[in-house]
């Protein structure tokens, strides 16, 4: 009738293992990922257009991966997204991106990246894009979430009342 209380005390043990095997394979997925992002963001080469492509600046976002840009040939188009660009890029009004052009359907165009803003200055200072394109500096869209922490701090002072 002792079996069941020695049985207890070899359970932490047990334990112990399990977890400090999942630690480590936590913190190895952690590291590998952390690296990636690195050298995605470190300095790339800026891919300039090639035959059958063109600049854009998003105008509207259409939503379902799709959005409306100005491309810089002077045409309207609507674009879509491609599913890499979609899970890991945001893009934004006033985004500048670089698009592929169908050759059967003029008005539809493929994203096929986004510059960031400093590679959308550069291309205006190699003369790629056009001087009248502004480009976002990115930190405009903080603003907004800003104005939003204020509003969070009015309603604590309700709280308290």
């Amino acid at each position: 009738g002792d079996r069941g209380p020695r049985g207890l005390l070899q359970s932490p043990d047990g334990a112990r293992d399990a977890f400090s095997m999942v630690k480590n394979k936590g913190k190895g997925g952690k590291n590998r990922r952390r690296g990636k992002n690195d050298s995605d963001t470190t300095k790339r080469e800026i891919l300039f257009k090639e035959d059958g492509q063109e600049y854009a600046q998003v105008t509207r976002m259409l939503g379902n991966g799709r959005l409306e840009a100005f491309c810089f040939d002077g045409v309207n188009r609507l674009c879509h997204i491609r599913g890499k660009l979609r899970k890991r890029v945001w893009i934004g009004v006033g985004d500048i991106i670089l698009l592929g052009l169908r050759e059967f359907q003029d008005q539809k165009a493929d994203i096929i990246l986004k510059y960031d803003g400093d590679e959308a200055r550069s291309l205006k200072a190699y003369g790629e894009l056009p001087d009248t394109v502004q480009i976002n500096a990115g930190h405009e869209m903080l603003e907004g979430e800003e104005f939003g922490d204020d509003n969070f701090d009015f309603e604590d002072g309700d709280d308290n009342n």
